[in-house]
């Protein structure tokens, strides 16, 4: 472990703290190690406050637009925000265009430039669209000073409720045009959201959109999520949902549900991080081995 760049990082050097975050997700280094070796950092008093969010929902609803209204909001108000913009990883490839950062003004700020960091990460092998090492990464941005840290996920459908597993809070952003409230909650988000933001109200169907989800709330256990209209185009609703957003609670809505998604993430991760999936994959794809064959060595490993 290379204690220099971690003092470093711990001391505000951001490329050393760029450079420890890629360690962490190669797996090159582990959390806990930090924890073990700078466990003060790590020993923070307990809140009601969340210190992670993940800001997710269907592509084109402009949640990077919506993201960089609200940093520029919470940098206003003095508060350190770290971004890890997710994009996917190519099936086939493997590879990643990380272009949602382009979407974030905020950084060109000079008045904002000391509060705000962004990062992009690559979905690659997480069946997710969340990969599980972001809650790693999220811990460490915590320790070394970060204030609050917003998860920016795929948009990739059902697969977005893994961002249960990584994240204190979840918040879904819904556009017009988008189904009805039924259909919204088809997409199995919304049993997790603890807010829902419907972006783009100055286009004609929003509000409508927006009381059809308040309706299909109604239906489900739990306290309500607040639903807000907002618009990144023109400002409208902005200051009002940043403020919400930082003092969020846990709607309660589906405990079991949140604690099924990280049980499930802790699971797969342990098969990711195996030493032997590579040679067990091969090994798969020739057929000298079964599925349960494979998870028996994985679940040994």
């Amino acid at each position: 472990m290379n204690l220099e760049l971690l003092n470093s990082a711990i001391n505000g050097n951001r490329r050393a703290m760029a450079r420890v975050l890629s360690l962490l997700e190669n797996r090159n280094i582990n959390i806990d190690d930090i924890k073990s070796k700078f466990p003060k950092l790590f020993s923070k008093p307990d809140t009601e406050s969340w210190s992670s969010i993940a800001i997710t929902g269907a592509p084109g609803v402009g949640k990077s637009c919506l993201i960089d209204k609200i940093l520029i909001e919470w940098s206003k108000l003095g508060i350190r925000t770290a971004l890890l913009a997710i994009d996917p990883s190519s099936p086939r490839t493997g590879g990643a265009l990380l272009g949602d950062r382009v979407r974030i003004t905020a950084i060109d700020n000079e008045e904002f430039k000391d509060l705000i960091y962004v990062r992009s990460i690559a979905t690659r092998k997480s069946s997710g669209s969340a990969p599980l090492i972001v809650s790693d990464m999220v811990d460490f941005l915590i320790a070394v000073g970060w204030e609050r840290v917003i998860i920016e996920t795929v948009g990739s459908g059902q697969s977005e409720v893994r961002c249960a597993a990584i994240s204190d809070r979840i918040v879904v952003v819904e556009g017009p045009a988008r189904g009805d409230g039924v259909q919204a909650e088809k997409a199995g988000l919304l049993e997790l959201a603890d807010a829902v933001i419907v972006n783009k109200s100055d286009i004609s169907g929003a509000t409508q959109h927006a009381s059809e989800i308040e309706e299909s709330f109604e239906l489900g256990i739990g306290q309500t999520p607040p639903v807000i209209l907002t618009s990144a185009h023109t400002g409208d609703g902005i200051e009002s949902a940043s403020s919400l957003l930082l003092g969020l609670e846990d709607s309660g809505r589906s405990k079991r549900a949140k604690w099924r998604e990280r049980l499930l993430a802790k699971h797969e991760r342990k098969i990711l991080e195996s030493s032997k999936l590579d040679e067990i994959l091969e090994n798969l794809s020739i057929g000298s081995i079964s599925i349960d064959e494979a998870l028996n060595v994985l679940g040994g490993n």
